[in-house]
């Protein structure tokens, strides 16, 4: 199998209001106040051991930019990991 691992954040300068609620929310709750927090998303795929990971990971892209990263305020990081087969 191998696993798409894909890390979506916003971009500098894009206000994060979401991670303004958590480093609130933690200071409130008597936590650390963190000098700043960003909030994103962490998706996994995963896909046939067979695939051709050039092809593969031209695809993932596609999705990303097509359908996953709003390429006006996101930015992403994708990397493949071709895991063991652990079904016998």
């Amino acid at each position: 199998m191998i696993r798409a691992r894909i890390r979506v954040t916003l971009k500098s300068g894009i206000l994060d209001p979401q991670g303004q609620t958590v480093s609130h929310a933690m200071e409130n709750m008597g936590f650390r106040a963190a000098e700043s927090c960003r909030m994103g998303k962490y998706i996994e795929l995963d896909y046939p051991g067979d695939s051709d990971p050039q092809a593969l990971e031209a695809e993932v892209r596609r999705v990303c930019e097509r359908l996953l990263v709003n390429p006006n305020t996101e930015s992403y990081e994708l990397s493949l990991e071709r895991l063991q087969d652990t079904a016998r």
